[in-house]
C-alpha cells in the first residue's frame, strides 16, 4: 500500500472505486461468458436432435462426439460424454416448453425467439442463459424424464429471480414449491388492489414446510415457534422473497391493554408489515379474528404513509378449507390462511417399501 493512500483520503476513495469498477466488470464479464456457452451448449443439443446422431452414428457416439471435441478444442472443458446428454436434454426439455414459438433458434447459433411462450409467455427466453449450468443439470434430473416443462421453467424462473444457490434449489425442488406456492386461501383478491393482490398471493404457500426445525410429535406451539426463530434463515428462506424480521411475541400496546403478535414481519416487496400467527392446532374461525385485530392495531401504530395495508396469515396444522373461506369472507381485512408441514411427504410409491412396527417387531425378536 502506498503512502499516498494512507495520506490522501480522495485518493483513496479513487483507488476503491476503481478496484469496485474492476470486480463489478469482472462479474458482468463472467455472466457474459456463461451466456454465449450456454447458447453453444443449446446450439450443440439442437444439433443433435436435428442430425438424429445417436441413431445415426450408433451407442457409441456420446463417447465418440466427447474425445472429438476434445481432440479439436483442447483448451475447452465441459465436453464430457454426460455433459454432452444434458446438452440435448436441455434443448429437448425447453423447446418443448415453448412449442408455440414459431423458431426457438434462429439462423445463428446463438439466436433464440424473443419469448417463450406458455406459462412463461411474460418472460423472455433470454432466462435461460442467465442460469448456471449445474442449476439446468440439477433441473434436468428432476423433470426430463417427467417431461414437465412447466416445472422446468418454474425453477429457472425463479433462479434468476432469487438468485438461489445450487443448495436451495435442490430443496425447494425436494420440497415441489412449484405445486405449493400461491396456494393459499386468501381474501387478497377482494380487498388488496390490484397488482398487490396478485404479488401477495404469489407469496404465499401452501402447505409451508418446517422440516428444518427436526420436530417431531409431540410438540407445543412454543416449542415450534421457537424452534422457527432458532432457524430463522430458513424461515424466510420458506417464506418467500422480500420477507424481513421484525419481532417474535412483538408488544403492541393497545389501549389499556398490551397485545403480542407472534411473528412480525415486513416485505419489502409489498411494502407492507405482515403478521403471523403458527397454530399447532387445526384451524378455528376464532383464529381469523384475532389475526385481524393485530392487523388492525399494526395499521394504527406501525403503518406509515408510505406502507401499503397489513396482511395477514395464519400457518396452521390443518384446515377445513369451506371453513376457512367463509371465515375469511366474514373479514374485512387481507388474510391468508395455510397448513404447514414438518416433515417431508414420503411419495406413495415407496410407502409400501417401508417397515411397518409389526415387521421391525419380528425382525428384533
Amino acid at each position: 500500500m502506498s503512502k499516498l493512500i494512507k495520506t490522501d483520503a480522495e485518493y483513496a476513495r479513487w483507488i476503491h472505486e476503481l478496484k469496485e469498477r474492476y470486480r463489478s466488470s469482472q462479474i458482468k464479464a463472467a455472466t457474459r461468458v456463461n451466456q454465449e456457452m450456454l447458447r453453444f451448449y443449446w446450439s450443440l443439443g439442437r444439433d443433435i436432435v436435428a442430425r438424429d446422431a445417436e441413431n445415426k452414428y450408433g451407442t457409441g457416439f456420446y463417447k465418440l462426439l466427447s474425445q472429438d471435441l476434445k481432440d479439436a478444442i483442447p483448451e475447452a472443458e465441459g465436453f464430457s460424454r454426460q455433459n454432452l446428454q444434458y446438452m440435448k436434454k436441455m434443448y429437448l426439455l425447453y423447446s418443448h416448453a415453448a412449442a408455440n414459438c414459431q423458431q426457438l433458434v434462429g439462423n445463428s447459433e446463438g439466436e433464440i425467439c424473443q419469448q417463450a411462450v406458455g406459462n412463461l409467455s411474460d418472460t423472455p427466453a433470454e432466462i435461460l442463459f442467465s442460469v448456471p449450468w449445474g442449476h439446468h443439470c440439477t433441473i434436468i434430473d428432476k423433470y426430463f424424464s417427467k417431461s414437465d416443462y412447466d416445472a422446468a421453467l418454474f425453477y429457472v424462473r425463479k433462479v434468476v429471480e432469487d438468485g438461489w444457490s445450487r443448495g436451495v434449489l435442490r430443496s425447494f425442488i425436494d420440497t415441489n414449491l412449484h405445486l405449493r406456492q400461491g396456494k393459499a386461501l386468501t381474501s387478497f383478491s377482494r380487498l388488496l388492489p390490484a397488482p398487490n393482490s396478485d404479488l401477495a398471493q404469489e407469496l404465499t404457500k401452501d402447505p409451508y414446510i418446517f422440516d428444518f426445525t427436526e420436530m417431531t410429535e409431540p410438540y407445543k406451539e412454543r416449542e415450534l415457534k421457537k424452534a422457527l426463530m432458532a432457524n430463522i434463515s430458513r424461515f424466510l428462506l420458506e417464506l418467500g422473497s422480500g420477507f424481513a424480521y421484525v419481532g417474535q411475541e412483538y408488544r403492541l400496546k393497545v389501549g389499556h391493554t398490551e397485545q403480542f403478535i407472534d411473528l412480525l414481519f415486513y416485505n419489502i416487496k409489498l411494502h407492507a408489515y405482515c403478521v403471523i400467527e403458527v397454530k399447532t392446532a387445526t384451524f378455528g374461525a376464532g383464529d381469523i379474528g384475532q389475526l385481524g385485530t393485530y392487523m388492525t392495531a399494526v395499521n394504527h401504530i406501525l403503518k406509515t404513509k408510505q406502507d401499503n395495508p397489513t396482511i395477514g396469515l395464519l400457518i396452521c396444522k390443518d384446515k377445513d378449507n369451506v371453513l376457512a373461506q367463509y371465515a375469511l369472507e366474514s373479514s374485512s381485512q387481507p388474510i391468508g390462511v395455510a397448513e404447514f408441514q414438518l416433515t417431508k411427504f414420503i411419495p406413495d410409491e415407496f410407502k409400501s417399501s417401508l417397515p411397518s412396527i409389526e415387521d421391525i417387531e419380528s425382525e428384533l425378536k
